[in-house]
């Protein structure tokens, strides 16, 4: 290592040497070209400024040549190269001579620009182009800035035109995807071109030059706005949102370029409130759509019901017929659902605004649209109660007895299935106020109990015009002694049986009292009892009227009253109790309104009997068939001028024989 660092060390000794030998050297060479060096640098200038001299010279012949051969971007670049040495010269004759030769060719060519841009024949890239040059060749910058709006207007009206005939009534228009394409590629795509030019070229006019632009595009783009919006709502009659959600999220990205480079225009916004406004209206076409399918749903069951009576035979059964009413209405809510979920799509450019993500999903679907429908089926539900002259009369019974049940179902499991499902499928994070659960199901408890009501009133309305027409159209004082039960109150007890059939295919038994072990003959001992028998006692005369009644009255302050129109429950028993009361309590105050002979007592007597051995197990507590019963004979022998009943093993006979 010793030997290698000390030939390294008289190696930079040489090296040092030569350095300073070579450095003296050039000192000396320096010293002798300097003088040359001046001149050369002097003679470069004179040649530098004898080539700008030539230029200034051929620029008049450089700018006729330019504007023969239409490069007229070269010409400028040449006048703009040349303008600031001539105006700093013109003083000198030969300079003002060349700047009065380039001012007349440069008129020259601003003219053929100004044509070539007001015939515009080429598309807006050429527009502008022109425009560029006449800017850099000095032209009044406002007035091409109007003349450049008014140029690209013709451009764009075009467009419009030719989106507007498309909706014409005489060719077919075609769908709507095809017609926000061709607005979008068109119209839309144009107007980007024209901001974004305009932007550029006139960048230096500032406020002024930016509210001329916004006005503009304002104006056209509402025209715009108008005849998408006329194309979309030729949409609102279809049943499919697939085509529908997909041209307005074209029509949405294609605005989004224009919205950002115009935000003072507010295209973007007035693009979203077009799509919220199609959006809503979709939910109320959704809407009527499940009406319809509900009212739809009515007419099949008045048409099921109505045609085996018509042809003879017997027709589907109730449960049948609900369950088809049930499962039809709740796929037609779930095809509802599933068409508008369309519009909260991630994929759809429009489905993460805030009325999409809030008030589209709570308002829009779940008010709107499910609460709104399960509150428009209870209402028209209802409606077969609020008439019963006019509509409700014509109502069959049946169908009373099958939308309660419908109504009741919701309540008990529908509803929450059905708005479980929707917040689910559309996540609610809207924090408005919202229809709880328990509301809806607490309408349509009301509603059921209300049909079902309606449906007791009815029923007993048919049996009490029977029961009625039955007293009225009777001469009760020469009637003939009974031999069997009327026929009418064997109607009453086939009704009963058919009505009890009908409910139990809907509705559970119920709660019944329980039963006497001589149910079938109570009514017989009832009227043979002692109270009876002080009715019927020989000491009751014509002439000690008064005693009696005032007997009567008071016997009725310590029986139990009967609330003929007392709620009804949802079960079987419970309907026909109602029914049954409806019927009897009928009979009994039509009976108040007549005068009876011996028979016509008789005949009362023994079909009450006949009603007794078979209406009692229909009824909750087979009391109060006693006690209506009892009223009725008992009222028929108040109004008897000589009330002498049948014998009780007489009756008993009649009734089964009967």
């Amino acid at each position: 290592m010793k030997n290698d660092f000390r030939k390294m060390e008289d190696e930079m000794d040489r090296l040092a040497t030569n350095m300073a030998v070579i450095t003296d050297f050039s000192a000396r060479i320096s010293a002798t070209l300097q003088d040359r060096h001046e001149r050369i640098t002097k003679l470069a200038g004179v040649h530098a400024l004898l080539r700008k001299l030539q230029f200034l010279f051929e620029l008049p012949s450089c700018l006729t040549k330019c504007v023969e051969l239409g490069a007229y971007g070269q010409a400028v670049r040449y006048q703009g190269r040349a303008r600031a040495v001539l105006q700093q010269y013109q003083h000198l004759p030969s300079f003002r001579a060349i700047q009065d030769d380039c001012q007349v060719i440069t008129a020259r060519l601003a003219q053929q620009l100004r044509q070539r841009f007001r015939e515009g024949g080429s598309g807006a890239p050429e527009q502008a182009e022109c425009v560029e040059l006449l800017l850099a060749l000095g032209e009044p910058a406002e007035e091409l800035c109007d003349e450049f709006l008014a140029n690209a207007r013709g451009r764009l009206e075009a467009e419009l035109q030719s989106l507007e005939a498309e909706l014409g009534p005489s060719p077919p228009a075609p769908d709507v995807l095809e017609f926000t394409d061709h607005g979008g590629s068109g119209f839309v795509g144009g107007l980007c071109q024209v901001a974004s030019a305009y932007q550029e070229l006139f960048a230096a006019q500032g406020p002024a030059g930016a509210e001329k632009l916004t006005a503009f595009a304002q104006e056209l783009g509402g025209r715009y706005f108008a005849l998408v919006e006329r194309r979309l709502a030729q949409e609102q009659g279809s049943g499919d949102n697939s085509l529908l959600v997909r041209a307005l999220d074209r029509f949405h990205r294609r605005l989004r370029a224009p919205g950002a480079l115009l935000a003072a225009a507010g295209l973007a916004e007035a693009a979203t409130e077009i799509v919220e406004r199609v959006a809503r209206e979709r939910l109320g076409h959704h809407l009527q759509g499940l009406r319809a399918a509900f009212l739809g749903c009515l007419t099949d069951v008045r048409q099921a019901l109505a045609a085996p009576r018509l042809a003879g035979k017997e027709g589907p059964g109730l449960a049948e017929l609900l369950a088809n009413v049930a499962s039809s209405i709740l796929s037609h809510i779930k095809a509802s659902l599933a068409a508008v979920h369309l519009f909260t799509a991630k994929e759809v450019s429009f489905s993460n605004k805030p009325y999409f993500r809030g008030e589209f999903c709570s308002q829009g679907v779940r008010e709107g649209l499910i609460v709104g429908f399960i509150r428009s089926m209870c209402q028209t539900a209802q409606s077969f109660c609020d008439s019963p002259g006019e509509k409700g009369g014509a109502t069959p019974p049946a169908l009373l007895l099958l939308l309660s049940r419908l109504c009741l179902d919701y309540e008990t499991a529908t509803i929450s299935y059905i708005l479980t499902l929707t917040d689910e499928q559309f996540l609610v994070q809207d924090q408005s106020p919202v229809t709880p659960v328990s509301t809806l199901c607490a309408e349509a408890r009301e509603t059921a109990r209300r049909l079902l009501t309606h449906y007791v009133k009815v029923q007993g309305l048919v049996i009490s015009q029977m029961l009625r027409k039955s007293v009225e159209t009777r001469d009760w004082l020469s009637t003939l002694e009974p031999r069997n039960v009327r026929a009418v109150m064997k109607r009453v007890v086939e009704d009963t049986t058919a009505i009890d059939v009908q409910v139990g295919l809907l509705y559970e038994e119920g709660v019944r009292k329980a039963q006497s072990s001589d149910s079938s003959k109570r009514t017989f001992s009832v009227y043979s009892s002692s109270r009876q028998q002080g009715r019927y006692a020989p000491s009751y005369t014509p002439s000690a009227p008064m005693d009696t009644n005032l007997l009567s009255n008071i016997q009725k302050l310590f029986s139990e009253r009967i609330d003929v129109f007392s709620p009804v429950e949802f079960n079987k028993v419970s309907v026909l109790t109602g029914i049954i009361k409806i019927s009897l309590k009928t009979l009994l105050e039509c009976v108040r309104l007549r005068t009876f002979g011996r028979f016509g007592l008789q005949q009362v007597q023994v079909d009450c009997h006949f009603l007794q051995l078979y209406l009692w197990r229909f009824v909750a507590d087979e009391e109060l068939v006693h006690l209506l019963l009892d009223e009725v004979v008992a009222s028929a022998a108040l109004r008897c001028p000589d009330p002498v009943p049948m014998e009780p093993s007489v009756v008993e006979v009649i009734c089964e024989r009967g």
